[in-house]
């Protein structure tokens, strides 16, 4: 997992039965232990779905939602959260939740929702925004061996040739890692996005990280520098949520009345960040500023009913929040197979 110097389609297949509703407090739990390709079973079972029928061959497997990636439509626009995978995880406490006056608070709240606090795993999860105009890459995991992007990217139908445009929402190593490979660009037909003031200050450290090196300034001349509010793409706009880094950008795609916001970092951890307001993480560059930032786009997000994925929340990271007396809530999507 990131330290805080450097953290460092094909035609859908018809849809199962819906499930019958399974209570909010035991998803979450089931999230919270489940490794990433390992929620859609446990999910699926406890929700009563009669299990899908063996595919007839391993191209149309490849349109099951569940292998390394969740498809959702949402309006017009078609989003995919691609897994690039997890890492071991040995203890959640202080590193997802670093206030050092609140770790037994912290604690039983893990404990509350039946949440491992050890011996646990990391997600890591960029997403694809389908506009029907522009496919839109939102940061590119950690790359290298560990990196399951392009594995995923296929298994999900998704040729990363197709893909025009790549957004970086900050340059934490597991969200750059993956823009190039062997030296050069991994989506080279791409045009390349990220904030100013992100991209000055990664760029301009007197000694760069490797992962910096490698994907921020050896792609320099690829890159389009916007502004908060700025627009990615048609329906794409840049969002100003500081905290995590000084210029962290989230993204919210807007379809009619339906929006999506593509937290990046900035929503923290999907349990500890939203129970507990003024909560911060470990690798967080500035914990007051992030909290407050998560407080003002949580109540936003309650308030617009947006759609709303996180990069570290437990796959498939795609649902709505609620808010509760004190804080907030996740609640995940209702799985859907197609």
């Amino acid at each position: 997992m990131p330290d805080k110097k450097a953290e460092t389609t094909p035609a859908p297949t018809p849809a199962d039965p819906a499930p019958a509703a399974l209570n909010r407090r035991d998803t979450l739990r089931l999230l919270g232990a489940a490794g990433v390709l390992g929620v859609a079973g446990p999910l699926a079972r406890a929700q009563g779905t009669t299990p899908a029928a063996p595919a007839a061959a391993p191209a149309q497997a490849g349109n099951l939602n569940g292998n390394g990636f969740y498809r959702q439509k949402i309006g017009d626009l078609t989003v995919t959260v691609v897994s690039d995978g997890t890492a071991a995880l040995a203890a959640l406490l202080p590193t997802w939740g670093a206030n050092p006056d609140r770790q037994a608070d912290f604690a039983a709240t893990l404990a509350e929702y039946s949440v491992p606090a050890t011996n646990t795993v990391n997600h890591f999860n960029p997403v694809v925004v389908d506009t029907g105009k522009n496919r839109v890459l939102i940061d590119t995991g950690r790359g290298g061996e560990a990196g399951q992007l392009l594995n995923n990217l296929r298994r999900a139908g998704i040729d990363p040739a197709s893909i025009d445009t790549v957004f970086i929402t900050h340059g934490h190593g597991d969200h750059i890692g993956g823009l190039t490979q062997g030296g050069k660009a991994t989506f080279d037909r791409a045009r390349h996005v990220i904030g100013r003031a992100e991209f000055t200050f990664w760029t301009s450290q007197a000694q760069p990280n490797a992962a910096v090196q490698a994907n921020l300034i050896g792609l320099k001349d690829r890159f389009t520098l916007l502004d908060p509010g700025g627009e990615i793409v048609p329906g794409l706009t840049t969002v100003a949520t500081p905290g995590h880094t000084a210029g962290h950008l989230s993204v919210l795609a807007v379809s009619g009345d339906q929006k999506v916001m593509v937290f990046g970092d900035a929503a923290g951890h999907f349990l500890l960040s939203l129970r507990h307001p003024g909560a911060y993480v470990s690798f967080d560059t500035d914990g007051a500023q992030a909290a407050a930032t998560r407080a003002q786009v949580f109540a936003q997000a309650v308030a617009e009913k947006w759609w709303v994925t996180a990069y570290h929340f437990p796959f498939p990271a795609l649902g709505h929040l609620r808010k509760l007396p004190e804080g907030y809530e996740y609640e995940p999507t209702v799985w859907q197979w197609s």
